[in-house]
């Protein structure tokens, strides 16, 4: 797998502090390209970026259930979509999935086919489809920071479009029961608790670290019961939950948010990557020592977002099993 080349020579002990350091950077997600499904499926990122993925990547290649790439119509786009299928015999409920800010990740990927894993159709449309360069999805961006500002700039009304059409067609697969809910992750998570007020035919909303809507009016239109994952470090988002919890229960909404405390933004996927390693050694006393707190630090983080992490999976799950 080609890694990007160093401008200069780095030392081992340098490498492990920048990678402790980035462990703790819940926004960085970034991926290789994705060649699980070369013949028709989009690419995350292109080959010699850096990235934390590759354990994604790996588990998604070895999962033995079906997964293709879909293309949906809406109008005259085309939204590129994951979907994997649970091994089952009877008619599954359909799981939305929403990506984050990151767009279209091996993790994204990964988590869809977790979701069928436990028995469900889970689809994750890539909402940048057609948007990137040359028409292009996620996988048309060549840094991180475009694809973060090209998805802030998606039109609102394309986007509750564009998951209208993805969950028509989940939920007309021969294979689906006709039950759709949908789960969204930071900003996927926003506009998972947005698009349960535009759509009233879903049987739940799953909001992972997701801010709502601030009018009362968007929140009165929900019709879905919605369940809130949130971090406990994570004042940005949490500073917007009172008014949400208040505005629901006046509007005698279902809202039932979960703080996990010590986790950080981006816990789902934090605590889904394998943990960090200590270091090795050097003989350089200071570098050492800075290694082996920055690894410590690392340590305890990942240790809170994979707490929190398993404990919203099983949440997650005992919550979709009662749809």
């Amino acid at each position: 797998m080609r890694k990007a080349a160093l401008s200069k020579p780095h030392s081992v002990t340098t490498l492990l502090v920048l990678f402790g350091v980035l462990l703790l950077l819940p926004g960085y997600a970034w991926a290789q390209h994705m060649d699980h499904h070369p013949a028709s499926g989009p690419s995350t990122w292109p080959a010699g970026k850096s990235e934390v993925q590759d354990w994604a990547k790996a588990r998604l290649a070895k999962s033995p259930r079906h997964q293709e790439w879909v293309k949906v119509k809406n109008g005259n786009r085309e939204v590129n979509s994951f979907i994997v299928y649970p091994e089952v015999k009877k008619k599954a409920t359909a799981v939305v999935v929403i990506h984050e800010i990151n767009g279209m990740t091996d993790w994204v990927q990964s988590l869809t086919d977790q979701l069928a894993e436990a028995g469900y159709i889970a689809i994750a449309p890539d909402l940048l489809s057609g948007m990137g360069p040359g028409g292009g999805g996620t996988s048309a961006f060549t840094e991180r920071s475009a694809v973060g500002q090209a998805i802030r700039d998606l039109p609102p009304d394309q986007i509750t479009a564009d998951l209208n059409a993805v969950v028509d067609y989940v939920s007309k697969l021969p294979a689906a029961n006709g039950k759709v809910a949908v789960g969204g992750f930071c900003w996927g998570g926003s506009q998972t608790f947005r698009y349960a007020t535009n759509n009233p035919k879903l049987k739940a909303a799953f909001v992972f670290y997701g801010s709502g809507p601030e009018s009362k009016d968007e929140l009165a239109r929900i019709k879905a019961p919605v369940y809130g994952f949130y971090a406990g470090n994570d004042a940005r988002i949490n500073a917007t939950l009172p008014k949400t919890i208040e505005t629901m229960k006046e509007l005698g909404k279902k809202f039932e948010p979960v703080t996990y405390e010590g986790a950080g933004h981006g816990f789902m996927r934090a605590g889904d990557a394998p943990e960090p390693t200590p270091p090795q050694p050097k003989g350089d006393q200071a570098a050492d020592q800075k290694a082996t707190e920055d690894y410590q630090k690392a340590l305890t983080a990942y240790k809170a977002n994979k707490k929190a992490r398993d404990e919203a999976w099983v949440r997650w799950k005992s919550i979709l099993e009662k749809l």
